[in-house]
Parts: structure tokens; sequence; C-alpha cells
């Protein structure tokens, strides 16, 4: 098995930004020459997660509406407490998204739908430099 990588570096906003990451993904796989496979994209972090889903204004506004809902930034959290910081939500809900997603590899494509792309959710309460692995297992 052979293994290609490339990194994706990115300043964001925080506060629930989320990016396209497909393009750079995509570039990736391309360098990598690899046909059939599997590509994983690791977010590094304890505040930003990795996930797939139509990226347009509707989706992204109805995503982070639920999140806000499911876990609040405003809370009683004891990591807040414990640790005199304010991100405590930001861990929560890169916990529940996770870091990572695992996306096959066909024709040298990624196996993605037609409305389907890769994004980073960044959650953290203030603007980060956000790095993202991209390995493509042949």
């Amino acid at each position: 098995m052979g293994v290609h990588g490339g990194l994706l570096r990115m300043d964001t906003p925080g506060n629930g930004h989320i990016v396209d990451l497909t393009e750079g993904v995509a570039q990736v796989v391309s360098t990598s020459g690899v046909e059939r496979g599997l590509v994983t994209v690791f977010a590094t972090g304890s505040t930003v997660a990795v996930t797939t889903m139509e990226y347009e204004p509707g989706g992204v506004h109805d995503l982070q509406a639920l999140l806000d809902r499911l876990v609040p930034s405003s809370s009683d959290y004891e990591h807040n407490v414990r640790n005199h910081d304010t991100n405590a939500h930001a861990h929560l809900r890169a916990a529940v998204i996770g870091p990572s997603e695992t996306i096959p590899l066909v024709d040298g494509r990624l196996a993605l739908g037609t409305w389907q792309q890769v994004v980073l959710l960044d959650f953290d309460d203030r603007p980060r430099r956000r790095t993202v692995t991209v390995q493509v297992l042949s």
C-alpha cells in the first residue's frame, strides 16, 4: 500500500465558520496520481471538525443554526470554569462532528455525490490558523 499526502493550511475567523475543502483535497489527489484507493481528510485541533455537506448558503446557515441549538455557546460549561476559558462549546461541537472523513477514490476522483462537498468547521471563539492533513492511500 502506498501513502501520498499533502497539507491544506488556512486562516479562519472561528465562530462556526465553514470552509469548502473539496478543491484542495482534489488537488492533493491529482498530484498523487492514484486512481483507486481512499482519501482521509483530518483537521488538527480540538475545536475544529471535518464532515461532508451540500455547501451552499442555506445549508451552511442551517448547519450552524442546528449546532447553536444543540450546543449553545453560552452555557455553564465545566471546561470554561476550570480553565478560565470561553470555548467549551467549540470542543463539544468538534467532538460531536469529529476531526476526519474518509472518502473512496474511484478513477482518480473523489467519490462524492453531486451536491456533496468536504468541509472544515471551525468552532473556536477566536481566529485560528488551521492545518488539514490529506492522505491518499492506494
